[in-house]
Formats: C-alpha cells, structure tokens, sequence
C-alpha cells in the first residue's frame, strides 16, 4: 500500500500575527514581575539605608525616603514614553532617569558598608540594576508598539488612497508650417499705370483737365482755358478741329460725354 502523505498548510499572515501578539504578552508578564520583584528588593534595602542612617526613629520617612530616587526614573522612563509617541526626543527624561538609576544603585551598594565581601556588593547591585533593564525593556517594547502605529492628525486623513497619475506621451502632431509674417506676404499685383499720354500740340494738356467735370467742354470753354495757360488766342476752329480732336483722339470715350450746360460747342 503506497504510503499516504498529509500536507500541512503553512501559517497563514493571521496565525503569525496572533502568534507574535501572544509572546509578546508573555514576555511583557515576565518583564513586569521582574521590574517589581527588583524594585520592592531596592525598595527595601534603601528603606535599610535610610533607618541606619539618620531616619531609624521615624519609620514612615524611612519608607518614603526611597522614593525620592526610584520614583525619579520612574518619571524619566514615562517621559521618554511620551517622547517617543510624540516621535521626539525628551533629553530632560533621560537626565531624570539616568540620575534616578545611578543614585539607587550607587546608594544600594554603598548601603553594604566598607569592608564588605564582594559578592554582598554584586547582591546589593543586582535589584536596582534587575529593575533598570527590565523597566526598559518594558518601555522599548511600548515604544516599538508607538513607532507602529501611525499618529492621525485632522489634517491627514488616513482612508484616502494614493492615485498615481501616469503621464501620456503626447501623440506626435502634424507639422504645420506657421503663417507667414507680414514682409513675407505674397505681393498683390497692382495693374500698370497707364502711360502719360503724349500730345502732339503741347495745348491739348490745357484742354484735357475741363473733361474731368463729366462733360465734353464748349469752345468758350477751351478759349478760357487757353488763355489762362498762357497760350494767347487761339481760333475757334483750331480749338475744335485740332486741339479737342486730338485729345479725344487718344482717349475716345471722350467724345461720347454730353455737351457741357451753358458752353458753346
């Protein structure tokens, strides 16, 4: 009979997750037994201290003496805690906890007395010390759980997705070749000028102006106009005969305006 083999499926991401929450509950029941059992032995060996020292008639103040040092690093420890949910840092709290450590474990040892075994030393330093690092692994704990935990202000909002925009090459456009400017406009032929007429008799250009009214001028007209030039008295039939024929001669929808009002012919 072929063997028969079960496959186990791997943990899956809440197995971890109630895993990792587990212990670290148990280690922060050990942790705490351990910060008070060491403070209630520094507790007490301060308390000694303090009766052998001036304070042994006056039981109540022998007992609270202590507390002048432990509860000292007691609140640096806590404000450090709040530092660290305020993502900063409290140098205040670690002087307090730093003086507050070294006076209970200066005081513990040197409570033993000179002259003492060095394991008496080494027995009276351990509570204060136990306490020390057992109290701060505590609160590194506590402090890892902060960083983690992300600080909601109500100017973020936390639900609010991220959309990534992503940029579209822009299509390539057909080229357009760009208006022309001004001096480079194409030039609009202007028609020729018409060329200067060119008179035969030199008086016809006294005559040509008086058909500018719309209407073929009489001969007392043209006399007028003669005289005015500066080209004396001319006949009437030279008038007529030579000097208006030729001047309608080369423009000949002249002849064809009506009689001026008023003018002889």
């Amino acid at each position: 009979m072929a063997d028969q083999h079960f496959s186990v499926p791997p943990p899956g991401p809440g197995t971890h997750r109630t895993t990792s929450i587990g212990l670290a509950i148990a280690a922060a029941v050990i942790i705490t037994g351990i910060t008070g059992i060491a403070f209630w032995l520094s507790y007490h060996h301060l308390h000694d201290v303090a009766a052998a020292h001036g304070l042994g008639g006056d039981p109540a103040r022998a007992w609270a003496w202590p507390a002048v040092l432990d509860l000292f690093y007691l609140a640096g420890e806590l404000l450090i805690l709040r530092a660290s949910w305020l993502r900063t840092v409290d140098y205040w709290a670690i002087a307090l906890t730093a003086l507050g450590a070294a006076g209970s474990i200066g005081l513990n040892v040197a409570g033993v007395g000179a002259g003492a075994q060095p394991l008496e030393y080494i027995v009276a330093a351990v509570p204060p010390v136990a306490a020390l690092l057992a109290f701060g692994a505590l609160m590194q704990q506590v402090h890892r759980w902060f960083g983690r935990t992300p600080v909601v202000t109500p100017s973020t909002s936390v639900d609010t997705p991220v959309v990534e925009r992503v940029e579209q090459p822009a299509e390539p456009r057909p080229a357009v070749a760009p208006p022309p400017l001004p001096d480079e406009l194409p030039a609009i032929e202007q028609p020729p000028a018409p060329a200067p007429i060119r008179y035969r008799d030199a008086r016809c250009t006294a005559i040509r102006p008086l058909y500018n009214d719309g209407a073929r001028p009489g001969t007392a007209a043209m006399r007028d106009a003669l005289l005015a030039a500066g080209h004396g008295r001319v006949g009437d039939s030279t008038i007529r005969g030579t000097l208006r024929a030729e001047v309608e001669e080369h423009e000949p929808h002249l002849a064809a305006l009506p009689p001026a009002i008023g003018r002889t012919a």
